[in-house]
């Protein structure tokens, strides 16, 4: 892809993921089969079929922190999340995140972290789910275990997100915020699984490893359509 063609394809895109792709010539494509460390990514809840979203809006009950919501709109990059290891287990760049491990979602526009606690969320009283920290760095409550059916997380199968402290899933069921965020949908954290708490990767730009001439670790990155 060409520096020509970089603004349109990209035009949806924050700052740094344009830097990124107009500096390294991404490809179109759908290279790689799993998700990778370092990628940058949407999330789309297959129920309700709207994207995990966050923006400087704090709640206005509970915690009072960043809020966290479903969004129908696909071009918003306000919806881009980095995938990011924990403070205790680093994911090393390029690398595909396994089924059962521990990640974090750090959202790309603000640096805060994908959080959930025993606050009751604003709509439906389940658990809150919020978006905390600052240039990335939190606390323990934001930590998510990935929960996929084989060795590692596939792009094309829909997987839950455990909240590692609370043992509570990512989720939504529907409720629709009023001002500032009308037509949002409400993102909590359930106890039990079900169709309210299945994700899919949808766009993104992924990391992929690949081997140097030196023989040492040299990454390339792949995106899909913005």
């Amino acid at each position: 892809m060409g520096i020509s063609n970089c603004a349109a394809i990209t035009q949806s895109l924050p700052t740094l993921l344009l830097l990124l792709s107009c500096i390294f010539g991404l490809t179109l494509g759908t290279e790689l089969s799993f998700v990778t460390c370092g990628s940058v990514i949407k999330l789309l809840n297959l129920k309700h079929n709207v994207r995990l979203h966050s923006h400087d809006v704090r709640y206005g009950s509970g915690s009072g922190q960043q809020s966290v919501t479903g969004v129908t709109a696909v071009e918003d990059s306000n919806s881009y999340w980095s995938i990011r290891g924990t403070r205790d287990a680093f994911c090393h760049r390029g690398t595909p995140v396994k089924c059962g491990q521990t990640i974090r979602l750090t959202h790309v526009n603000t640096g805060r972290n994908l959080h959930s606690h025993y606050f009751a969320s604003p709509l439906s009283s389940n658990q809150e789910v919020s978006a905390f920290g600052d240039e990335g760095e939190g606390d323990h409550l934001d930590e998510w275990t990935v929960q996929c059916g084989g060795s590692v997380w596939k792009r094309e199968e829909a997987v839950r997100f455990r909240h590692k402290a609370t043992d509570a899933l990512l989720s939504v069921t529907g409720e629709q915020y009023g001002r500032p965020i009308h037509g949002q949908r409400e993102v909590h954290a359930m106890p039990s699984p079900s169709q309210h708490s299945l994700w899919k990767v949808m766009e993104g730009i992924f990391m992929k490893p690949s081997e140097s001439s030196m023989g040492s670790r040299d990454y390339s990155h792949t995106h899909t359509e913005f």
